[in-house]
């Protein structure tokens, strides 16, 4: 764990000296998400707007001992209403991102999806997380693990590219894609595997940018250099992955058992293909008891 602690410090020192970025805190009307926003303004990463309910807020403050005195509290007076004004902040372009807080998932989605918010693009809306493993060297965007549950190859299409925008933003110049499937071999019985050809024709075609896309490839290929020589899989993106994308919801829900038994991760979490907010997960300062980092989300 202490492997873990050190990849993302390094992330957080990346960031010392650039400007806090301006968080609309959606109704952090819990321990865990006011105190995650307050260390990460703390750490210089956040200038938070707490957006919710002052009297609920200030009541959790106390019990969680933090001053929040420094920090700009809106004032709402439900969480639904919480999360309207907070999507209306990022959407007006002053906020920068958006932390979801003490409400429910879809009422927090209901606000980001509203058009009159103006943060919903042309692209399907779709969930990243970063996270680091012991076995692995590199930090791994993975996606979709938690909004699209069966993604046809378009949506899939959506799903890579905003994964590849989303790494560029943190830094990696040309992230590597590796689409997953159970095999490396286009198979017509096995829909992923032609939907995964499909995506790096895609890519080849420039129909997904600014990242190299290679599928199909199992896990262990996309990740383990090792493997892939083994299974005699050479390409620019077998055991490198910067990116993985699964098939849906159960095949990645799988892989992150398997990730467990190979050694505990840390990671944060975004949803992406907002115009101009990204969402930040309940971020902790990264520790030995708490995997999660805002810096996960912040720089690569």
């Amino acid at each position: 764990m202490a492997d873990l602690k050190i990849r993302f410090d390094e992330m957080l020192a990346r960031l010392r000296g650039q400007a806090a970025l301006p968080t609309a805190v959606v109704h952090p009307c819990g321990v865990d998400a006011l105190v995650g926003a307050v260390e990460a303004a703390k750490a210089g990463l956040i200038e938070p707007l707490l957006v919710g309910p002052p009297e609920q807020i200030g009541a959790v403050a106390a019990t969680a001992k933090v001053d929040i005195a420094p920090y700009r509290v809106i004032p709402t007076s439900d969480a639904e209403e919480s999360a309207a004004v907070a999507a209306n902040l990022a959407g007006s372009g002053k906020a920068g991102a958006l932390m979801k807080g003490g409400l429910h998932t879809d009422q927090f989605m209901h606000a980001v999806l509203q058009r009159e918010n103006h943060l919903r693009t042309s692209r399907l809306l779709s969930h990243c997380m970063l996270i680091a493993a012991p076995a692995y060297a590199r930090r791994i965007i993975v996606s979709d693990a938690a909004v699209n549950i069966a993604p046809d190859v378009d949506q899939k299409r959506d799903i890579v590219q905003n994964a590849i925008i989303l790494a560029r933003a943190l830094g990696k110049e040309k992230p590597k894609v590796a689409i997953l499937a159970a095999v490396e071999n286009v198979n017509s019985k096995m829909p992923a595997t032609i939907d995964a050809a499909a995506l790096a024709k895609m890519a080849d075609r420039g129909q997904i940018v600014g990242g190299v896309v290679d599928g199909p490839l199992d896990l262990d290929i996309a990740v383990n250099a090792e493997a892939a020589q083994i299974k005699g899989v050479d390409t620019l993106v077998a055991g490198q992955a910067d990116i993985l994308i699964a098939p849906n919801i159960e095949a990645w829900q799988h892989d992150v058992q398997r990730a467990r038994v190979h050694g505990r991760r840390a990671g944060g979490r975004a949803r992406h293909g907002c115009a101009r907010a990204g969402h930040l997960d309940e971020p902790r300062r990264h520790s030995a008891d708490n995997g999660s980092s805002p810096a996960a989300l912040l720089s690569w």
